[in-house]
């Protein structure tokens, strides 16, 4: 029977299933539900079309970009590292996905900044005029021990949910043929319901959608009339193919009607990120947001499902839209995304926020940047302000992490051969003690111009490295089990031992379980790569 054949019989077969009036018409909603499931899942599977499920790579058009690690720098010839801040975490919950379902994670998808900003920082809160305070550590490196690790931390000004300023909020919501799966827009509607029952009289709710044409299903709406706004997210099915262009300018044109000057004028972009109709190319639509980005209404980003997640895609969105991405996977995420950290997801209290961290030579023989590839920045855009940067929300904590190999140390670093016209040293009267300089940028939400300011990182060369605080082994655990994950040649002693047993040690005061969970991720991550 030739494909053509199949496909009508099944087609033929599920009508007969859906259209009986016999005892099988009387089934509950869900068995018939299931029923159907069963009859498309065996065509496609006879189509060679069914989607990705666990154990399916063949079928899998999930999107990754492809990472090339940070190598080590020679201090001397490259003194200064530039790179823009990241809080997305969206990379912690789709690895967190893939390791629940038995899979080892791609390369790929292991953005290791992301699995380190996935937890919070007992961090200081700022106390003076910059909206966020900065903490640095030096201690031994623990997957190499002739080497030093460095921990660069950000802390957001809290703000108190009474304090919360307005909010002019838009749910752009994907609701094409793709999104019809119970990880997707079930629990995309689910988490939306979460987010408008912690609102308050003074927010705003609009609700676009968009698959093969875009809508606008819920005109801006009082927080205050909660029931019909949830009655308008129940109302919600899947259908149609995917025109994500046109329904983020219907968006932003909504956002832009009831824009709330001093207020949090923000989309909310729920997808798969399966954009095939319209303005789909990811050139397009980045060059397309960073236009609406302008206009000082901020996009997040959350991902959801599997099989077709366009991570790459979804990733530079909300890089473009001056906003976040995050991969909600469960209710769980959904309630930790958009109720506990409300305040971080929505209101924006520092943009562009560019690190360039200057070291000295004569501590530093070589240095590398653990993660944040996608993320670098040329030392010359830390003072241009036309250069986009990441965003820091209210009471975010933000983490970058540096392996340091000490001056005097075997290099690790690739050297040029010496100039014949130019010789490199270091200069006269620096301080033996500094090891480094972080120098920050940042913008106001709604400024133009940056500020700079700058904190040392100073420790007595003759002194052995600290013993790393509770905050930094955890954080270096969570490192190391990207590393491992990905198979790093950086990875070194590492191993899946010391990783469960130093997050173990080192999950500290845990309210949510995020670190207990992390602790059991690993047990799963070191059964499957000793699988495989």
């Amino acid at each position: 029977m030739g494909r053509v054949s199949v496909y009508l019989c099944c087609l033929i077969f599920l009508s007969a299933v859906i259209g009986c009036g016999s005892k099988e018409a009387s089934m509950s909603k869900d068995m018939q539900l299931q029923s159907e499931k069963g009859v498309v899942m065996a065509m496609r599977r006879q189509l060679n079309e069914l989607p990705q499920e666990a154990g399916d790579p063949e079928h899998n058009r999930e999107a990754y970009d492809k990472i090339v690690e940070n190598e080590f720098l020679n201090a001397l010839q490259n003194p200064k590292s530039t790179f823009s801040i990241d809080v997305d975490t969206a990379s912690y919950s789709n690895v967190r996905r893939m390791l629940n379902n038995g899979e080892k994670p791609v390369a790929g998808a292991v953005r290791i900044e992301e699995l380190v900003n996935y937890f919070p920082y007992d961090y200081p809160s700022p106390t003076g005029e910059h909206p966020f305070s900065v903490t640095t550590e030096v201690a031994q490196c623990p997957w190499n021990k002739e080497h030093q690790l460095v921990r660069i931390g950000l802390k957001g000004l809290e703000i108190e949910q009474k304090e919360r300023p307005a909010s002019n909020l838009v749910f752009l919501l994907d609701v094409s043929g793709s999104m019809q799966n119970p990880d997707k827009l079930p629990l995309v509607k689910s988490a939306m319901r979460l987010l408008v029952e912690n609102l308050n009289a003074r927010d705003r709710v609009a609700i676009v959608v968009y698959a093969s044409a875009s809508g606008l299903v819920l005109p801006s709406t009082s927080a205050n009339e909660k029931a019909k706004i949830l009655a308008a997210i129940d109302g919600l099915n899947a259908g149609g193919s995917t025109n994500g262009g046109k329904g983020i300018e219907l968006a932003y044109g909504v956002a832009e009607s009831y824009f709330i000057d001093g207020g949090t004028n923000r989309v909310i972009l729920c997808t798969d990120g399966d954009f095939n109709v319209g303005v789909s190319s990811q050139s397009a639509l980045v060059d397309l947001i960073t236009q609406k980005a302008k206009s000082n209404i901020f996009l997040s980003v959350f991902g959801f499902g599997t099989g077709n997640l366009n991570d790459s895609t979804m990733e530079r969105l909300s890089g473009k839209g001056n906003g976040n991405y995050g991969y909600i996977d469960s209710l769980l995420e959904a309630r930790k995304s958009l109720v506990q950290q409300m305040g971080s997801t929505l209101i924006t209290i520092a943009k562009d926020v560019k690190i360039q961290v200057d070291f000295n030579p004569a501590r530093v023989d070589s240095y590398r940047l653990i993660g944040y590839e996608n993320r670098l920045l040329a030392n010359q855009d830390f003072d241009d302000d036309s250069k986009d940067a990441g965003e820091i929300g209210a009471g975010h904590t933000v983490t970058a992490l540096y392996e340091i190999v000490p001056a005097g140390s075997s290099s690790e670093a690739k050297t040029d051969s010496p100039s014949k016209f130019v010789e490199s040293k270091i200069k006269e009267g620096v301080d033996p003690k500094t090891m480094l300089i972080v120098n920050l940028r940042y913008k106001k939400p709604t400024g133009k111009e940056s500020k700079l300011f700058s904190v040392e990182l100073k420790h007595d060369v003759e002194d052995s490295a600290p013993i790393a605080s509770s905050e930094m082994q955890f954080a270096s655990a969570v490192a190391a089990f990207g590393m491992k994950l990905r198979g790093s040649k950086f990875a070194g002693d590492a191993s899946w031992d010391w990783i469960v047993s130093t997050a173990e040690k080192t999950s500290g005061d845990d309210p949510n379980g995020f670190r207990n969970e992390f602790v059991g991720l690993a047990k799963r991550a070191r059964m499957i790569c000793k699988e495989n």
